[in-house]
């Protein structure tokens, strides 16, 4: 299960690039199209190896994207084609994700309210039986929620002052 594509036809174009992506390294983190004036196609990738995504990892998916794209033509209409690499409140589109980043805190949307919310933020304490375990505050108190992962609408990871403190670190900043 995932999150990474919201529609037809942005299944269509990851149907069309995963597997060029994952055969240079990458994984698709998320696909979007949006705008009205001005059409974009989103694509937001990481290493498979899990290190840093530069800008001539993006060059290199962006070339290989526009001849796949332009071979097979999914996208009716004009677009900008955009790609990026997740960033430090990546977005947690795949279980996978969820699992990755067990303590650190996170934004949950979900489809439709569950118990009158849609919103939960908190922290990610891990999977059981496709089901992602938040601590969350309700009323001055912690209280563990069971959110299906097929109700997420959109996941992102909270940027907080120890996941900076911590990248930067990492970078020998």
């Amino acid at each position: 299960m995932n999150l990474v594509s919201d529609n037809v036809q942005t299944n269509i174009v990851l149907d069309l690039i995963e597997p060029s992506l994952i055969d240079l390294g990458y994984e698709v983190v998320r696909v979007r199209l949006f705008g009205d004036d001005r059409v974009v196609l989103q694509v937001m990738i990481d290493k498979a190896d899990l290190t840093e995504v530069t800008v001539e990892d993006c060059k290199l998916v962006s070339s290989t994207i526009s001849t796949l794209l332009d071979v097979e033509d999914p996208i009716s209409t004009s677009y900008e084609l955009e790609v990026s690499s997740p960033g430090l409140d990546r977005p947690l589109t795949r279980t996978k994700h969820f699992q990755s980043y067990i303590g650190s805190n996170a934004r949950l949307e979900l489809k439709t309210a569950l118990d009158g919310r849609r919103r939960f933020k908190g922290r990610l304490l891990g999977i059981e039986e496709n089901n992602i375990k938040i601590m969350v505050s309700v009323d001055s108190k912690d209280v563990e929620v069971f959110l299906p992962f097929e109700t997420i609408d959109s996941a992102n990871i909270l940027i907080s002052d120890e996941l900076f403190t911590s990248v930067r670190r990492e970078q020998g900043n």
